[in-house]
């Protein structure tokens, strides 16, 4: 039975829960007073739908649906879970969960999305104060796993249960705290940073990218996949913790930082950050930068996966609930055609590897599938022609694997034009690892439209390229395993 989920309050992070809900197959009721909440949310359900799935290699299950409301009663009617996303004012949250309380299920949770209210806060005048809990998330909520777990002294114990239950079901991890702090910790990081932040773009030491570059390019991506302590252990060698203790515990009391001095928010700083920034990022819509943090976050997180390791550790265990919860370059005038082209060299990264230890069967053809584009490109039918509405299409694909090679390994690949013709271009790709030979692939493709996504003759600049290729390698010996079928000669 499709479960439900309540979302008080739309904006970005009201969205986020929304849609980490909805692609988990839950139906999502949304209460929220903006006239533009549905086509906000619309376009974070968007954003969700092209990278959230792609976390994982069990599909998702069926999305569930998403309703809006006119009231906060018909918003909880039947939500097992209830996540509040108001603005961060004490007084609107006690009127929400008041209003919420008065008409929801007494067995479901409640959660804030809080970012500094402790519970003990918001539960103030309750009607079952421990039905109230801290759910704090990170944007964007649905890929980021972390959930900040706060019930408070008053928590109801077989709710904070269910309520790590089902943010392990949505492939989230939660931060069971059992004491309240204001802000509860991953802020109180952030905050710390940020106060350091401020002071050195006020001071002129570093400007708003230069320290969004000492993150990005170093410690964050450390502590993306270890966290803090655990790293600053592996930087102790091995004598492990205490030696890094020791060694760089004296540093603690040098005049370093200014955690507890914070600038002024002057005019002057506010326009200094402000303009560093547009500088920096400008460029962009938030849309597009969305983007492009929901790609590198994909990324991130799928090398994690391969290594079972970190936030790729928990997609690793939200696939596992899901399978057992059901059944289951140059131009054209350059290029040779008196010998094979050279379409690819390149190393075999760890994450090609398979349990047995060499190049999984997948990479054989990703590396062909690039040999093929490098060649398309040396024609021609580069990024610019394929904008313009042009391109070819596989129709047809065969590979031999010949030998394995292992990760670390330097491969190239040759291309032999067996056809150019017209629409029709026929590749036999060879990969080898110094002398070698690992593998052949031959591929059949067909020049396309993009506009219709039916065949099309080339470009005559392209035609003419192919051709002339092809006629050059009309004089090469015939590949060996040209044209074979599985089992063995046509």
């Amino acid at each position: 039975m499709t479960k439900t989920a309540a979302i008080i309050g739309g904006g970005v992070i009201g969205g986020g829960w929304a849609a980490r809900f909805v692609l988990n197959g839950w139906n999502v009721q949304v209460f929220d007073p903006d006239p533009e909440a549905a086509r906000k949310i619309g376009e974070v359900m968007a954003n969700a739908r092209r990278s959230l799935p792609g976390l994982t290699d069990v599909a998702l299950p069926d999305e569930g649906a998403i309703t809006f409301h006119e009231t906060i009663a018909s918003a909880v009617d039947g939500a097992e879970w209830i996540q509040e996303s108001v603005p961060e004012r004490l007084d609107i949250k006690h009127e929400t969960f008041a209003e919420v309380q008065a008409n929801c299920d007494a067995s479901a949770v409640i959660g804030s999305s809080t970012s500094g209210f402790k519970p003990s806060e918001l539960q103030q005048g309750a009607l079952r104060p421990g039905q109230i809990m801290v759910t704090h998330p990170f944007n964007p909520v649905y890929l980021l796993p972390l959930v900040e777990l706060v019930p408070g002294d008053a928590g109801d114990a077989a709710l904070v249960e269910k309520a790590k239950s089902v943010l392990s079901s949505l492939g989230m991890h939660a931060l069971h705290l059992k004491k309240e702090i204001d802000a509860h910790v991953a802020d109180r990081f952030l905050e710390a940073v940020w106060r350091e932040a401020l002071w050195l773009v006020k001071d002129g030491i570093a400007t708003t990218e230069e320290i969004d570059d000492a993150i990005r390019y170093g410690f964050g991506i450390r502590w993306a996949q270890m966290g803090l302590f655990e790293t600053y252990r592996v930087a102790g060698g091995e004598a492990g913790m205490k030696h890094f203790m020791a060694q760089f515990g004296p540093a603690l009391k040098w005049p370093w930082t200014k955690l507890m001095d914070v600038p002024e928010f002057t005019d002057e700083l506010v326009d200094l950050i402000a303009g560093q920034s547009d500088a920096q990022s400008g460029a962009y819509s938030i849309r597009e930068l969305e983007r492009i943090r929901d790609n590198n976050l994909v990324t991130m997180m799928r090398g994690l996966k391969a290594q079972d390791w970190g936030a790729g550790a928990l997609l690793n265990a939200q696939e596992k609930l899901m399978r057992d919860g059901r059944p289951l370059g140059a131009k054209a005038d350059d290029v040779p055609a008196d010998k094979p082209v050279l379409t690819a060299r390149r190393t075999v990264p760890l994450d090609w590897t398979d349990y047995n230890g060499h190049m999984t069967e997948s990479r054989y053809l990703q590396a062909f599938a690039d040999a093929t584009d490098r060649f398309m490109e040396m024609i021609g039918c580069d990024a610019e022609y394929i904008s313009n509405g042009g391109s070819y299409f596989t129709a047809e694909s065969h590979i031999r694997h010949l030998d394995e090679v292992h990760a670390g390994a330097v491969i190239t690949i040759d291309t032999q034009v067996v056809l150019g013709e017209g629409k029709k271009m026929h590749l036999f790709h060879t990969m080898r690892e110094g002398d070698r030979v690992l593998a052949t692939g031959e591929h059949f493709l067909l020049h396309v439209s993009l506009e219709t996504r039916k065949p099309a003759p080339p470009s005559p600049q392209i035609e003419a390229a192919l051709a002339r290729i092809a006629k050059g390698h009309t004089s090469l010996p015939r590949p060996e395993g040209l044209g074979r079928a599985i089992g063995g000669p046509r």
